[in-house]
């Protein structure tokens, strides 16, 4: 609809700001939730509804959820803590099919009384699990009219809507529960006229699919009158917000296609001919193909636009390398963008080692014809960096790598003519255009290792064609992967440093992945995204429950690296330390220590996530695994087996059975399918988590559409969009379109595009 109100009068009723709106008082406390404009709050769509003598099914509740629940008061009961003075009141609280959640209160114990057995009401609060039963701790609740405590004033119109039929049941924070954003939608509601509301999908194309206007649509999610308006005005919706995202998408697209590109040709003898002379080992049928499609593309006289994917070790850095070749062998110069100095570091060894002599020149091994990969990091000395910026804008360096340096305006390229940027999930779309905008219509080249099914590829990389490597080059080993449950053998950790010991004495060496970087807490800051929340993990509880204290810390890189200094099995190893805080000096010399084999065992953090390549490393052990992503641990294994050897993974878990945590390692040791894994993930996932917004604290980018569900919905308003681009490219006869568009991708909505 509209981007949260910025200062100044709204352009609009949905831009009014909901402190005009509601009042200080009832603004404030939707605040918590990111509500700040009327458009904020309308786009806040129910959770669920429930009719009045429902109870609402457990079937579908997860841990770290803010749920709000009905159900009926089964039982109650009230002990004393048997250490410290207070109480514990358990209240158990059952659905219409008989599943059970607890309810627990600290210190309350006139609850037992209030919430006697037949009791029915509204429990909400964040669901977490003690031994192997759901439960809410202390939280709010509505009860029915009647019953000791009953709906107060404030919650009358949530108890209103709950009597007339179906009520809504919103995502909810501790300040603002789903009676307080009910009560604010209604008001909202009672005035809001279909003119507020613009709609964005024209008018044939919505009588094309039976769509609602967009206002009504509005009117029937939050004030339904029965399932089949509901269903129909959230069915409108989120074909609306397909719609607007794939025109966001298209129009990017087709503008880019609109200025011309240098056409990058190829010659009998030209740099490329003489690298793949040199190369000691054939490509494989994809790496052809892909690479057949982007020489196409290099001399069509359009820019670009590709996003290349492969799962771990399929051979993207040599295509992508290959691609550059052809642009410097035809005088430009490429750019490779990389999230993090160790991967950028890393590019620049492989790069440089694959060209060999070609990549050398103006030294006195370099081929004179051949060119010269230049490094480039925020962090380097004053003198490399001006001698860096230097062989840039001459154009000696042909091929030039770095991390967010060099999107810095201080950057000038003396003919740049493609860029290549790895690991795109680290990056948004601005930051990419920013790269692209660094010469004339410049050839974009996207890689990613995160395998991403066609849904979000379409969704998140809609402006983008996609290729795909489906197989891994030959000399790839297979990885084992073991869950390790400490929780249940505490003894198989001493088994886990002897099978690395056996690695070791093999003449291979291993890697110790930490989550936290020191006694301090922090995780990588610029070298890791946010690191996923365990879902496994406990809710705070009240500092007077001895029984139900949080988990301890993660491991730290820093302690577990002195430890294993003193860990009997790995007596006389020799064990580095690697993560992102270090300066790019030092992170420069444990690498190169590691790839000439002087380092037996590196404990490091998820700087070597991505792109780090030992070939010599067999065994991986990752600590307190539950506490990464499935596409996180899938990447990281990939760090092994990368030469002549086998490789073992073993993903360390403190968490017993059963719980989610368990469940996403049980996935990963079971297969070795990077698509799999990332359907599995998506599944899995709470909605949010799929554009990367719930890992950042950000509200979710996507309202309603489910990309891994809705594949019938995306398609059909891609096609509808594109149709429509074909007769009005810049939509200059659709204003509501056009300016949904611009609000989405503008104003603290960019990460709607930002996130695959």
């Amino acid at each position: 609809m509209s981007a949260s109100a910025a200062p100044g009068p709204p352009r609009s009723r949905l831009d009014t700001p909901l402190s005009r709106e509601l009042g200080k008082k009832a603004a404030d406390r939707l605040e918590t939730l990111g509500l700040r404009s009327v458009a904020d709050l309308l786009e806040h769509y129910p959770r669920r509804w429930t009719r009045r003598g429902d109870l609402t099914s457990f079937d579908g509740l997860r841990e770290g959820e803010h749920v709000t629940v009905q159900a009926t008061v089964a039982k109650a009961s009230t002990r004393a803590m048997r250490h410290r003075r207070g109480t514990i009141t358990e209240i158990v609280v059952r659905d219409g099919a008989g599943r059970e959640i607890d309810l627990v209160f600290f210190n309350q114990s006139w609850r037992k009384e209030q919430l006697a057995a037949g009791t029915v009401g509204f429990f909400s609060g964040k669901v977490s699990r003690r031994a192997r039963r759901l439960q809410l701790l202390q939280p709010d609740l509505l009860l029915g009219r009647g019953a000791a405590g009953a709906a107060d004033g404030e919650a009358d119109a949530f108890a209103a809507a709950f009597a007339g039929g179906l009520a809504p049941v919103y995502p909810a924070s501790a300040r603002a529960q789903t009676w307080h954003i009910g009560k604010a939608v209604g008001q909202v509601l009672d005035t809001l006229r279909d003119e507020d509301v613009p709609d964005p999908v024209p008018a044939d194309v919505r009588a094309r699919h039976g769509l609602l206007p967009r206002a009504a649509a509005v009117r029937a999610i939050h004030r339904p009158a029965d399932e089949a308006e509901r269903d129909a005005g959230e069915r409108t919706l989120r074909f609306t917000e397909a719609y607007v995202l794939q025109a966001g998408l298209l129009r990017a697209r087709a503008r880019a296609r609109l200025v011309p590109a240098t056409r990058y040709g190829r010659h009998a003898d030209d740099l490329l001919a003489r690298f793949d002379a040199a190369l000691p080992f054939p490509l494989t049928a994809g790496q052809e193909r892909v690479g057949h499609d982007l020489e196409a593309e290099l001399s069509s006289g359009t820019p670009m636009q590709r996003l290349l994917q492969g799962d771990v070790g399929s051979g993207k850095t040599l295509v992508a390398l290959r691609a550059m070749l052809t642009v410097v062998g035809a005088g430009g110069q490429a750019a490779l963008l990389a999230p993090t100095e160790v991967l950028a570091a890393q590019h620049h060894r492989s790069l440089t080692a694959l060209l060999g002599p070609l990549g050398r020149a103006g030294t006195l091994d370099g081929d004179p014809d051949g060119t010269r990969v230049t490094l480039l990091t925020g962090s380097m000395p004053v003198a490399a960096r001006r001698k860096a910026l230097l062989e840039i804008v001459t154009g000696e360096a042909g091929i030039v790598v770095g991390t967010h340096a060099l999107l810095s305006e201080t950057v000038e390229f003396a003919d740049l003519g493609i860029v290549v940027v790895d690991e795109q999930h680290r990056f948004g779309v601005e930051q990419r255009d920013t790269l692209r905008a660094r010469g004339v219509s410049v050839h974009v080249l996207v890689m990613t290792a995160t395998p991403i099914p066609r849904t979000v590829a379409m969704t998140v990389f809609g402006d983008l064609d996609t290729s795909v490597l489906d197989e891994l080059p030959a000399g790839r080993q297979p990885v084992a992967t073991h869950v390790v449950a400490v929780a249940d053998h505490p003894a198989w950790i001493e088994r886990v440093w002897a099978r690395v010991r056996e690695e070791v004495d093999e003449g291979r060496q291993a890697f110790v992945v930490c989550q936290r970087i020191g006694a301090d807490g922090g995780v990588e800051d610029g070298d890791q995204e946010p690191a996923v929340a365990e879902r496994g993990e406990r809710a705070e509880r009240d500092e007077n429950d001895e029984d139900d204290a949080p988990r301890p810390p993660a491991a730290a890189a820093v302690d577990v690296h002195e430890a294993l200094q003193a860990e009997p099995a790995l007596a006389g190893l020799r064990i580095g330390l690697l993560h992102g805080r270090m300066s790019s000096e030092d992170k420069d010399a444990v690498m190169t220590a590691v790839l000439a084999g002087e380092v037996d065992v590196l404990v490091a953090t998820t700087v070597v996530e991505v792109g780090v390549d030992v070939p010599n490393a067999s065994v991986m052990v990752v600590l307190d695994a539950d506490r990464f992503g499935v596409s996180q641990l899938h990447q990281l294994r990939g760090r092994i087996g990368r030469g002549g050897h086998a490789g073992v993974c073993l993903l360390v878990t403190g968490l017993p059975a059963p719980s989610d945590g368990r469940e996403r390692l049980d996935a990963v040791a079971s297969t070795t399918d990077g698509f799999a894994l990332a359907r599995f993930d998506l599944q899995a996932r709470r909605e949010g988590d799929v554009l990367g917004s719930a890992q950042s604290g950000a509200r979710s980018s996507l309202r309603l559409l489910r990309v891994v569900d809705d594949v019938d919905v995306i398609t059909t308003a891609r096609e509808e969009v594109a149709a429509l681009l074909v007769e009005d490219p810049e939509l200059d006869r659709h204003p509501e379109l056009r300016e949904a568009v611009d609000i989405a991708l503008a104003g603290g909505r960019e990460e709607w595009l930002a996130r695959g």
